[in-house]
């Protein structure tokens, strides 16, 4: 629709999964689709300029218009666009923005659906991915530029661009996880307040599925004998608990003892008796605040799984 709305002559739009196999039928229809949902649902090309007039996609224009001639200038003042190649800065500017990119999808900042957040729990796509293209650095590759890079190798006029998406950490993470023998499974033990409860297995659930973990939700447990009976008896290799930061103070350390090192325990939340219950031993907890990417490179570590 932005491609549209610009006025491209033309339009390719790739199926999903072209990033790490052969397109299939699914994949290319879905592709196909969008485009024919704009035409013909969306008639964007029965009018020769469906923005005009728009004070909302004309303000966008001029902004970014403003913002490139500010950086166009700045190239032509370092002696124009290839010496400005070849002292690294747009190298360096691009990386910076990927790194910034990066880092907000890695907290959830930027929400990749499916990727990041509500991922798909069941799928599986260890068996047709290819990682050559799904992770080009593993690949044989020009050397890629680097925010302390200026100057090129004596066989290149310039750094070469390192291609980078968003997603391409988390799906490494998944894919490791579905390439181990054994499928971690992380277990919600509910316990107390309904609504709490709900709420933070809820996020918990989507925050473990993302690392391709198996994912087993409960609808509440009466004490907290069995709700750790039922995750040690379920095999559970991460124990998440889900309650109200009221109750953590009593039932999390007691959770915490009667696992005794069989599982690893999580606090769902950031509740004001945290340094508490570190002090008791607990060491995990997620929230909103966890930057989700490295909390799962830890837990993944801390299973044995590289």
């Amino acid at each position: 629709m932005s491609a549209v709305l610009g006025g491209a002559g033309s339009i390719t739009v790739e199926p999903f999964d072209t990033v790490f196999r052969n397109a299939d039928e699914f994949s290319e229809r879905i592709a196909r689709n969008q485009q024919l949902l704009l035409a013909e649902e969306a008639h964007l090309d029965k009018v020769a300029d469906p923005a005009a007039g728009s004070y909302y996609v004309e303000e966008l224009t001029s902004m970014m218009a403003h913002e490139a001639w500010k950086l166009f200038l700045e190239i032509e003042s370092e002696g124009g666009f290839l010496q400005a190649l070849r002292n690294g800065t747009i190298q360096n500017r691009i990386k910076a923005a990927a790194d910034l990119r990066k880092s907000d999808v890695a907290k959830r900042k930027e929400i990749l659906l499916g990727t990041n957040q509500y991922p798909a729990f069941g799928e599986h796509t260890a068996p047709s991915h290819d990682p050559a293209r799904l992770f080009p650095e593993s690949a044989p590759a020009p050397k890629p530029a680097t925010s302390s890079a200026t100057t090129a190798s004596q066989d290149e006029e310039v750094i070469p661009i390192k291609p980078s998406r968003g997603a391409e950490e988390f799906e490494r993470l998944r894919l490791t996880t579905e390439k181990t023998q054994h499928r971690p499974m992380a277990f919600m033990l509910t316990i107390g307040n309904p609504a709490m409860r709900s709420a933070r297995a809820q996020f918990s659930s989507n925050f473990f599925a993302v690392a391709g973990y198996e994912v087993r939700n409960n609808n509440g447990f009466e004490t907290v004998s069995e709700g750790v009976s039922a995750a040690l008896e379920a095999k559970a290799d991460i124990i998440v608990i889900c309650s109200s930061d009221d109750e953590y103070a009593t039932i999390a350390p007691e959770i915490f003892r009667m696992t005794a090192g069989r599982a690893t325990v999580v606090v769902a939340g950031n509740p004001p008796c945290t340094d508490a219950l570190k002090a008791e031993g607990i060491e995990h907890f997620i929230s909103v605040r966890s930057n989700v990417l490295e909390t799962l490179q830890m837990f993944n570590r801390i299973l044995g799984i590289n």
